[in-house]
């Protein structure tokens, strides 16, 4: 299954954070998660990750062990070329 997470730090972002995040992706990796794409961003998020994980289970367990540091929103992606509501696109 593909997810979109969107993150908005709850502290600044230092090199601790990072490199628990860092350690969290390296651990993810060795399990059931593959990352697609991870993005910065401006605005209303401070970053946007894309990921395939198996079910969402495992995408909230993504999502609540980071929850210390972050709040995030994790939404599950269709994509537009398997379903649509009104045929192909």
């Amino acid at each position: 299954m593909l997810f979109i997470a969107l993150a908005k730090f709850k502290t600044k972002l230092d090199k601790e954070v990072v490199s628990q995040n860092l350690k969290d992706i390296e651990e993810d990796t060795k399990g059931q998660v593959r990352y697609l794409n991870i993005y910065w961003t401006l605005g209303r998020y401070d970053t946007v990750v894309l990921f395939e994980a198996p079910d969402e289970k495992v995408a909230m367990n993504v999502a609540l062990k980071r929850m210390d540091r972050m709040d995030i929103e994790t939404l599950v992606a269709v994509p537009a070329d398997e379903q649509h509501p009104f045929g192909p696109v």
